[in-house]
């Protein structure tokens, strides 16, 4: 199963926690939304490729 987390906000320590729990096993990608240069067209296109799509905050 393909895992795609989206980053919100700066992972916490819990946050880093759940995601690689969630993640654990399965081929899985973070995408961060903070930074300054967020390639949303990439973004998208990812959402589909991935059979699990997670936004932490």
């Amino acid at each position: 199963m393909k895992v795609l987390n989206i980053l919100r906000s700066e992972p916490d320590e819990t946050v880093e926690k759940l995601s690689e729990a969630v993640s654990k096993g399965n081929q899985s990608t973070v995408t961060i939304l903070y930074g300054e240069n967020v390639d949303w067209e990439g973004l998208v296109d990812d959402i589909f490729l991935h059979d699990k799509v997670i936004c932490w905050w």
